[in-house]
């Protein structure tokens, strides 16, 4: 079942509307605003994945390229990659962890270079 997307020429919101008998004429109406004026806009395609398949791509080497887990920032990358593989957000929770991880690394450093 199709999914269309219209954009309203008055309040210029974008709707989304399941079409379920494509035989038939179909006349949107704005779901903000109410207007009929409405214009077809082309969107994503959308395609549904098995869990299988997700995994696998996350298993590939061959995608990791730019992984240096001794790097927060290329981990929370991979991290983020992973979350949007399985379909999870990881938000600014992720982005949080980082800055944490890096603000303990500099303090780890600073004692470094403080004994030496």
């Amino acid at each position: 079942m199709p999914i269309y997307e219209y954009r309203c020429e008055d309040c210029k919101k974008i709707s989304e509307f399941l079409v379920i008998r494509t035989d038939e004429p179909f006349f949107p109406q704005c779901k903000k605003c109410k207007s009929k004026k409405m214009t077809r806009v082309l969107s994503r395609v959308r395609v549904i994945r098995s869990e299988e398949s997700r995994l696998d791509s996350l298993a590939d080497p061959s995608k990791w390229g730019d992984l240096d887990e001794r790097d927060p920032k290329s981990m929370a990358r991979w991290m983020k990659k992973m979350g949007k593989e399985l379909g999870e957000d990881m938000g600014e929770d992720v982005d949080q962890m980082v800055e944490e991880a890096m603000e303990e690394e500099r303090a780890s450093r600073s004692e470094k270079d403080i004994e030496d």
